[in-house]
């Protein structure tokens, strides 16, 4: 009797040609790219600072959608600059990376745009502060028509975004060193206020923005609007 045949006529290809040609498929070249990004192992330095940016930008995104949503200070901010006419589309908040060096987390264009610097938040607290303050500059452009040539009127209205805004809170301050018992939020308010008129490119030095703050401090640290009181 003949002995059976012994040898394989499967049409199955070894496991080392399905490994060779799962690697080589499309999707998984794709997951692998992705795991990649995700893990940031088998990144080239500059692939791993995108990926980074990129991480920055997703999260900046789903905090600013968040806050536009859910933040009462945000929220009633957006509210009265519509009431003043000069309502903010999303679309005019923009997450972008920001120069580390300059510690900004913010900032605020008279066209009516507002950035948001991607990675420059300690939280989303930090982000709801820094976005009330720069509503409440818009809201000044809008309702007094600021001339931010002018030192005074700059001063006005960093006196006013750094007071209603959650900038100048004990935790805030303590968080950046600044420890004071007495009359802490009017110490931070008007310490911000100075170094922000400062940078103005008007004005000349340290001394001329401490005027300027001091010349409009009265009025200004009393004026809430649009809030009832301060934030």
């Amino acid at each position: 009797m003949d002995s059976p045949n012994t040898s394989s006529s499967s049409s199955t290809p070894p496991a080392s040609a399905q490994k060779t040609a799962t690697e080589e498929s499309p999707a998984f070249r794709k997951w692998l790219r992705k795991a990649a990004f995700a893990t940031g192992v088998g990144l080239t330095p500059e692939e791993r600072q995108q990926s980074a940016e990129e991480q920055k930008y997703r999260m900046c995104e789903t905090w600013k959608r968040e806050l536009l949503n859910y933040s009462p200070s945000v929220v009633f901010m957006l509210k009265h600059l519509r009431l003043s006419g000069c309502a903010v589309p999303p679309e005019n908040i923009v997450c972008a990376p920001c120069d580390a060096a300059a510690g900004r987390a913010g900032g605020f264009h008279p066209a009516g745009a507002i950035v948001l610097c991607q990675g420059g938040f300690g939280g989303k607290r930090h982000m709801e502060d820094t976005l009330t303050h720069e509503l409440v500059h818009m809201y000044d452009h809008c309702a007094f028509k600021v001339d931010w040539a002018d030192l005074r009127h700059h001063a006005c209205s960093e006196i006013r975004a750094n007071s209603l805004s959650g900038d100048c809170r004990f935790f805030r301050e303590l968080g950046r060193g600044f420890v004071a018992f007495s009359k802490q939020h009017q110490t931070c308010v008007r310490r911000r206020a100075v170094l922000s008129v400062r940078a103005n490119p008007n004005c000349p030095d340290e001394a001329a923005a401490e005027r300027a703050v001091n010349e409009v401090w009265e009025s200004c640290f009393a004026d809430t609007r649009p809030f009832d009181e301060i934030y």
